[in-house]
């Protein structure tokens, strides 16, 4: 490929969609992953995720030769760091993977050139990237426009979100400010705000701890009615009759790369202030813990009843309904907490959404729900909602299947 004008550093759940959104309107992007299959896979058109539509997108995209794949970056005019922010420690995040990215960037960048980070981050990590940038290259100091643009897209979804979401744009000044809007309006429809680099990144950390404190208040009141004997997605649905009231529906935890996340990189830099953001994390992580003791009480309580021990079917592994990404999910932390728990009983792990797993043994979900005693649903996937299931089959329901 000749002179890209985009490098789109990660190629996963964000960097790709956007790489093969920004190549639909006949930009040239390079996109760079460390992981060859996955540059293998994506320069021969086809995808190594579950996304709706991305497939499409992606095929037309090196099919016209306006996206191609490498595990090194090359020469552009603008540079999209999309990696992954992992933790370290107890639950710090680290920022590695985005100093390696822009580490890579580097040697390529030249006056006048756009870097933008996309990647989840504490506040004040643009600031520390562009200081790395201007103490290994001081030449481009003034000189190139550096902002943080945080994606907000729903997995299953997010080719749709893209384009239509709005964004918060934040540069290290105006001037860089402006450059990144002026690039996004090239694809995103969506409004564009202006603000600065930090507001930016906090804006992404706020999204997604306020739906975890929100979800955990929902998960709060599936303990207490569980002690209390009242169904509580009944609850929710009669209490949000309320014109001001609009309660979220309690699962078995929370998962997935963002709102299990998120909340951490807030709690980390400013614990004292952060109570309630820091007890949403502990509720909802404990609400995965008490679903797998419910498990584990309900195989012994069959066991004492009936002489033997049940056959049991684990029902979904994703972090989110309808989807293949098993990230921070917490029906993921149940299953193997239940299997380590495991003294020979029959169990059928059930996920719909991918062909195999490297830890459990997959199973058919009509196969599954016939074969065992115990079926307890721990992902809302929509295949699950349709099954007919034996009257005498104990249902654990920790995602309202068959409760609501």
């Amino acid at each position: 490929m000749n002179n890209p004008s985009v490098v789109m550093v990660g190629l996963g759940y964000i960097g790709l969609p956007t790489a093969a959104l920004v190549a639909q309107k006949e930009t040239k992007v390079f996109g760079v992953d460390i992981n060859q299959e996955v540059v293998d896979t994506i320069n021969a058109g086809k995808i190594h995720i579950v996304e709706p539509e991305l497939d499409v997108a992606v095929s037309k995209a090196v099919a016209s030769g306006f996206l191609k794949a490498g595990t090194l970056p090359v020469p552009a005019d603008t540079f999209l760091i999309v990696v992954p922010t992992p933790f370290k420690g107890k639950n710090e995040p680290d920022i590695s993977f985005v100093q390696a990215a822009t580490k890579s960037v580097l040697p390529f960048l030249k006056a006048g050139d756009l870097y933008i980070i996309e990647s989840t981050s504490p506040v004040g990590t643009t600031e520390k990237m562009r200081d790395y940038i201007y103490s290994e290259r001081p030449e481009l100091e003034g000189k190139i426009y550096i902002a943080y643009c945080p994606e907000r897209v729903l997995p299953g979804n997010v080719m749709y979100e893209l384009v239509n979401n709005d964004r918060v744009i934040g540069g290290i000044d105006d001037e860089s400010t402006d450059k990144a809007v002026n690039f996004y309006a090239q694809y995103v429809k969506g409004s564009l705000h202006k603000t600065n680099a930090r507001t930016a990144e906090m804006c992404k950390l706020v999204e997604n701890s306020s739906r975890d404190v929100q979800i955990a208040f929902a998960n709060e009141l599936s303990l207490i009615c569980d002690k209390a004997d009242i169904n509580v997605w009944e609850l929710i649905e009669l209490a949000n009759k309320h014109p001001r009231v609009n309660i979220l529906q309690p699962g078995c935890g929370v998962g997935g790369h963002c709102i299990a996340v998120d909340p951490y990189f807030i709690v980390s830099d400013y614990p004292m202030e952060s109570q309630i953001i820091g007890k949403a994390r502990e509720i909802n992580n404990y609400k995965s813990f008490w679903c797998a003791e419910k498990i584990k009480n309900a195989k012994l309580e069959f066991q004492l009843q009936n002489g033997r021990k049940p056959k049991i079917a684990l029902m979904g592994l994703a972090f989110k309904p309808n989807i293949d990404d098993l990230r921070e999910s917490p029906a993921k932390y149940i299953a193997q907490k239940v299997l380590q728990d495991a003294n020979d009983e029959e169990y059928f792990i059930v996920e719909p959404n991918i062909n195999e797993h490297k830890v459990f043994k997959l199973t058919a979900y009509k196969q599954a729900v016939e074969k065992a005693d115990i079926i307890a649903f721990l992902v809302a996937h929509d295949e699950f909602k349709s099954l007919e299931i034996n009257p005498d089959k104990l249902i654990l329901d920790f995602c309202g299947v068959v409760s609501r």
